[in-house]
């Protein structure tokens, strides 16, 4: 594993908390705590199930968001061009009415994570049909669908700092390059 790795998926961190993630990288100690605290991966591997979970979550938080008219995981997403997951909405002429169609598209690498990162990216592009900007009401809101979603976001940025360090996939799958 490199350990004079750049950490950019910690900007923004006090440098106290982001010192003691190179600590942990230089002593290998990231991939036990992390496994430790998520022991299981989740079993939502395609993408009818991904669209089953996405709307059960829509259905229990934000009834009346819209519709969602595609849910998927998307290869094409790369955690290294900083997307995760997208949610976007698609303006269509249908006669003489518009019809917007909402997609939100998930990172294949969230196939083989614990069920707690999919559920932190699943709240993340949920609460992108509510709040479009990443403000403070954004992320209230994303605190709502899920309390413990800034320790999920910040473990999520530890695993992805882990992995950019050369780190081995720590849940199923076979291990793939980001």
């Amino acid at each position: 594993m490199k350990h004079g790795t750049s950490l950019p998926y910690l900007t923004g961190y006090p440098a106290p908390l982001i010192e003691q993630v190179r600590q942990l990288i230089a002593q290998d100690k990231v991939a036990d705590l992390l496994r430790n605290k998520y022991p299981d991966s989740h079993d939502v591997r395609t993408d009818k199930a991904l669209y089953d979970y996405v709307l059960q979550l829509k259905n229990e938080y934000l009834r009346n968001a819209g519709q969602l008219s595609k849910v998927m995981f998307d290869s094409k997403l790369h955690v290294l061009r900083n997307a995760l997951g997208t949610h976007t909405t698609i303006s269509r002429v249908q006669g003489l009415n518009l019809k917007a169609k909402k997609e939100i598209r998930v990172a294949t690498l969230f196939k083989d994570t614990p069920p707690e990162f999919l559920r932190m990216i699943v709240v993340h592009e949920l609460a992108h049909m509510k709040q479009r900007e990443h403000d403070k009401a954004f992320y209230k809101l994303c605190m709502h669908l899920e309390p413990t979603y800034g320790q999920l976001e910040f473990d999520l940025r530890v695993y992805l700092t882990y992995r950019d360090a050369g780190g081995a996939r720590l849940w199923g799958g076979v291990d793939t390059n980001l």
